[in-house]
């Protein structure tokens, strides 16, 4: 019951200078042919680089570090703003949970710590900023809460507003109390669905049509409902495609895909298909290939590796085509904007594998170019 393109990386309270020579000439990624700005979180301690960015180029596949930054802990997941001028991450502990605002040097690909406040609930371990940009959220995995700040004009974060969970689910050691996993947006902004892993519900918030700027201002609470998934079944990552009618939500217990069509009030499921053949209960993150043509998904804890599906072009409807093997612990994984790479953080072999991806049978093969860094979690391009 509820009670009331450019990829970079963050962390820390320093900001720190790419790593380019001193007679090098500084020129912001967006001016470097097919190359995409990275940003890496990670788990680390404060005094660690939680967060690194990377230049990557999509064509090659080849990635240079740009910079890093230490000063908050275990930056497990991370958002950039859709302008690129700033960045949001989760520090994911038990204590002193934060979210943290930065802003962001296209030039040097650096990052600078704004402000940081308490979520209000322990773990959180995903951030989203709203479509008109104006608010960030977060999902606390172990506050049994969702966390609505408002986006103040100078970017960093207001104080916000806590939204609690009550109940358990039917698996007595994964299920008991609240886990909210993810916080999105529908694609029209009609709607703020937040995938609860602990009570095998969607929660879903209508989004008022003129906010205003307190975390109170954004989600119409009393209009509140739950879509409800199978018993044991732990909803985690969602994903829509372009034509925003279909979403792809991945349960990381019984490790299915859940098709849903979207009428724009409510999800209505379409199909549930198996990401997660042996059973392990590690189901992490889904993506669409920027085509729309295949989707995928990463287990981990047995047969880490991601799950590849076909598309169809009719209902949207999937088929399995094929099974990629990756390194220990394949918690996230992100997809080049031209559909040529796909990047998977391996968390645990501490490591950003890089295959190539065949656009026509959506399988892929490792190119050995893998980037080294300490228990990658989250891979985010920055899109300006």
């Amino acid at each position: 019951m509820r009670k009331h393109i450019l990829m970079s990386l963050c962390a820390g309270s320093l900001l720190l200078g790419a790593c380019a020579g001193k007679g090098e000439q500084k020129m912001s990624v967006s001016q470097e042919p097919d190359t995409l700005l990275m940003l890496v979180g990670s788990y680390a301690s404060a005094d660690q680089e939680g967060i690194k960015t990377y230049r990557f180029n999509q064509e090659t596949g080849e990635a240079v570090l740009a910079s890093t930054l230490s000063g908050i802990e275990n930056p497990s997941f991370l958002v950039p703003t859709e302008d690129g001028t700033h960045v949001y991450a989760v520090g994911e502990t038990e204590k002193g949970f934060t979210a943290n605002a930065l802003a962001l040097d296209t030039l040097t690909s650096g990052l600078a710590l704004l402000n940081s406040q308490s979520t209000g609930g322990a773990s959180p371990c995903y951030i989203t900023v709203s479509p008109d940009g104006k608010f960030v959220l977060t999902a606390n995995y172990m506050g049994a809460n969702i966390t609505v700040f408002p986006r103040l004009a100078d970017g960093k974060l207001g104080e916000g507003h806590v939204i609690s969970f009550q109940g358990k689910g039917a698996d007595k050691e994964r299920q008991e109390q609240p886990h909210l996993h993810c916080v999105y947006f529908t694609p029209d902004g009609k709607l703020l669905l937040a995938n609860d892993l602990g009570l095998d519900r969607i929660h879903a918030f209508p989004v008022k049509q003129t906010p205003g700027t307190k975390g109170t201002d954004l989600l119409d609470e009393a209009a509140a409902f739950d879509i409800e998934l199978a018993p044991g079944s732990g909803p985690r990552h969602t994903c829509f495609d372009k034509q925003g009618k279909h979403a792809y939500l991945l349960t990381e217990l019984s490790g299915e895909v859940v098709v849903w069509t979207y009428d724009g009030k409510a999800l209505i499921q379409q199909q549930v298909i198996k990401a997660d053949t042996v059973g392990a209960k590690g189901s992490a993150d889904i993506h669409l290939s920027p085509d729309g043509k295949f989707l995928y998904a990463s287990n981990r804890l047995q047969a880490d590796g991601v799950a590849i599906f076909k598309v169809s072009p009719s209902d949207g409807t999937l088929t399995k085509v094929g099974y990629q093997l990756t390194g220990i612990h394949p918690r996230n994984f992100t997809i080049t904007p031209n559909g040529k790479f796909l990047l998977v953080a391996c968390r645990d072999t501490n490591e950003i594998q890089v295959f190539a991806r065949d656009a026509e049978t959506g399988l892929l093969q490792d190119t050995g170019k893998t980037i080294h860094t300490d228990k990658p979690v989250c891979l985010q391009w920055v899109m300006k």
